[in-house]
């Protein structure tokens, strides 16, 4: 699970990618993009200084570049009743790439699961997974436990949300 995320998968490929060349104009519109994909063409192009033709060329051209991997509507989970937030700390044993295989997929399956990482550190991996209750989490933790073989899992519950973006910096 190391490398750069895809889409809403996490790969573990081991490719790197050079970070895009941005000038100020792009930050500008990825800017407004990461507050609001909703924006019109206009819009954006008025926020900008630009006009739209060249503003649609520049969005076209970080869509192809992957520095815009796609737009997506960001649900409220409360309002979904996934009240529980889980941190979840694995521990392994396992390292071989079947097993590595074997927990990706077992990963990627659920839906509860909304980031996973792999870690350097005491800690192999962390997923953050939403649910509605401490029961849901529990159906959860023995489906994972059941399918793969996981050495020790701590399980945090976040009693509050302090911050939370997608907006990433553009310095």
């Amino acid at each position: 699970m190391n490398g750069r995320q895809t889409g809403p998968n996490f790969s573990m490929s081991q490719d790197t990618q050079t970070p895009a060349r941005l000038d100020d104009v792009d930050r500008k519109i990825l800017s407004l993009l990461q507050r609001d994909a909703t924006l019109s063409l206009d819009d954006i192009a008025a926020q900008v200084g630009a006009s739209k033709t060249p503003v649609w060329n520049r969005i076209r051209k970080l869509r192809e570049a992957g520095v815009i991997r796609g737009q997506v509507a960001l649900l409220d989970p409360d309002s979904l009743g996934l009240d529980a937030c889980f941190f979840v700390l694995i521990r392994t044993s396992e390292h071989d790439p079947d097993w590595a295989a074997k927990f990706l997929s077992a990963v990627r399956a659920r839906p509860e699961v909304i980031e996973a990482h792999r870690l350097a550190g005491d800690i192999d991996y962390i997923l953050k997974v939403r649910v509605r209750n401490a029961r849901a989490y529990d159906r959860f933790y023995q489906a994972l436990i059941s399918e793969v073989k996981i050495h020790n899992v701590t399980a945090l519950l976040s009693m509050e949300e302090l911050k939370a973006t997608t907006a990433l910096p553009l310095e």
